[in-house]
C-alpha cells in the first residue's frame, strides 16, 4: 500500500466509522459462528497498525504479521510483543500447525497469487482450525482507492469461492457485509467518476456523518451470518482445510 494509506490508518483507526463498526461486526461474528476454543492461538496476517488485535485478543493469545515497518511498530505497541514480517505466500518463520484461527482481513486482494496465499495460510492451522477472511467486493467498483491500496482484484462470491476451492478449502457462512451503506457508496463512487473526482482519500467524514455511518454499519452485527444480506462492499467467510 502507498505510505499515505498506512498514515491515514494510524491517524483514524480508532475514530473512523468503518474501522469501529467493522471490529464490532467481526467480534460478534466470531462469537456467534467461530467456535474458537478458549485457549486459542490466533494469528492476524497483514495486521496494519494493529487496530484489530485487541478485538482478536478476547478470543485467545494473538500473534501478528505486518510487512510495513512503521505500521508493524505501531501494532507491536498495541500487542505488547514483536510483530512478524514474513509476506504471503511464503510465511517464512510461521510454524505449520500452530494456530486455531488465522485472520486475513482485507489482505488476500493484495497478493498476486491468492490461491498460493490461501494454501500457505492453511498450513499454519491446527487440526480443526479456521481462517477468517474478508475481501472487498465488485470489480466494477474499482477506483483510486484500490490503486493506492495496491489491490490486485476485487471479488465476487464466485471468484472468492473459486479461489477457496483451488486452495483446498471448504467454507461456511460466506456472505456479503457492509450492505446497508452500499447504495450510498455506489452513488458516491459513480458521482465522483462523472465529475472527474475519483478520490482515494478515506479520512473520516464530518463528526455527525461519521457517527451516523458507524451506527448504520454497526447494525449489521446483528445480521451478518444470520440472514442473507443484499450485495455489500465486502464479503466475509470462515474457511478450513478439507
Amino acid at each position: 500500500m502507498d505510505r499515505v494509506v498506512y498514515d491515514r490508518m494510524a491517524a483514524h483507526d480508532t475514530t473512523h466509522w468503518w474501522y469501529r463498526a467493522r471490529r464490532e461486526i467481526l467480534s460478534d461474528y466470531l462469537k456467534r459462528w467461530g467456535a474458537v476454543p478458549g485457549d486459542a492461538r490466533i494469528l492476524e496476517i497483514g495486521c496494519g497498525t494493529g487496530h484489530n488485535l485487541p478485538m482478536l485478543a478476547q478470543f485467545g493469545d494473538v500473534d501478528a504479521i505486518e510487512i510495513d515497518e512503521a505500521a508493524a511498530a505501531k501494532a507491536s505497541e498495541r500487542l505488547g510483543k514483536k510483530i512478524g514480517s514474513s509476506p504471503l505466500p511464503e510465511l517464512e518463520g510461521v510454524k505449520p500447525g500452530s494456530y486455531d484461527l488465522v485472520a486475513v482481513l482485507d489482505v488476500v486482494e493484495h497478493v498476486e497469487d491468492d490461491v498460493a496465499a490461501l494454501k500457505a495460510i492453511a498450513t499454519a492451522l491446527k487440526p480443526g482450525g479456521q481462517i477468517l477472511i474478508t475481501v472487498p467486493a465488485h470489480q466494477w467498483m474499482w477506483s483510486a482507492h484500490d490503486v493506492v491500496n495496491h489491490h490486485k482484484r476485487r471479488y465476487s462470491k464466485t471468484t472468492l469461492i473459486a479461489a477457496l476451492d483451488a486452495a483446498g478449502l471448504q467454507y461456511r457462512k460466506l456472505g456479503w457485509f457492509n450492505s446497508l451503506l452500499f447504495p450510498v457508496a455506489v452513488a458516491a463512487r459513480f458521482a465522483g467518476k462523472l465529475m472527474g473526482k475519483d478520490d482515494s482519500d478515506d479520512s473520516p467524514p464530518p463528526r455527525l456523518l461519521n457517527t451516523a455511518f458507524e451506527k448504520i454499519f454497526g447494525l449489521e452485527r446483528h445480521l451478518v451470518g444470520r440472514v442473507p444480506l443484499p450485495p455489500g462492499l465486502s464479503i466475509i467467510v470462515l474457511a478450513s482445510p478439507r
